[in-house]
């Protein structure tokens, strides 16, 4: 049986040594994975297909707040989210990371494929022309289902205003 807490790298110094050990090629993919859902599950098995190993870059809580999204993300914690992610079976590792762009994670990483989800064009994905500099490939994966953690939130909260609006 796999610990899920091996899946989780969160000692840069340690990251070396756990990616040498990884079956080449390596995807690297990254993102807040704030509540994860059927989207995110569909993408990242999409991914994990492109290579033998997926590394999930993995934003911190602060990291988070400073993209912008509302004040009450992320929902769930850093650890948390680590944990889930690490919990799926196509993961081979999950890396937190706490700089706005996953750019010196990708340096470390030096992952044969870089990919994102299709709101993303590969020549606007951070860390493009570092894998295609190293002969690596950059993917921009179209979304199989409509899903995201920002509309089931808004989904959540209007149903919790209707049903706070309820007499009883």
């Amino acid at each position: 049986m796999i610990l899920l807490s091996s899946r989780i790298v969160r000692d840069r110094r340690e990251l070396a040594a756990r990616l040498a050990a990884l079956s080449r090629p390596i995807v690297f993919t990254n993102g807040c994975f704030d509540i994860l859902h059927r989207g995110h599950v569909a993408y990242l098995e999409e991914a994990a297909q492109l290579g033998q190993s997926l590394v999930i870059g993995v934003n911190s809580d602060d990291s988070v707040r400073r993209l912008g999204k509302d004040n009450s993300r992320p929902i769930n914690p850093l650890e948390d989210r680590l944990a889930v992610l690490a919990a799926l079976a196509m993961v081979t590792l999950v890396v937190p990371f706490d700089e706005d762009t996953p750019l010196e994670l990708i340096r470390a990483v030096q992952p044969d494929h870089l990919v994102k989800g299709g709101d993303w064009p590969p020549d606007k994905i951070v860390g493009a022309d570092l894998v295609q500099a190293r002969g690596g490939k950059v993917h921009s994966i179209p979304f199989r289902f409509d899903r995201s953690t920002t509309a089931l939130l808004e989904r959540i909260r209007l149903s919790n205003s209707k049903a706070s609006g309820r007499s009883g």
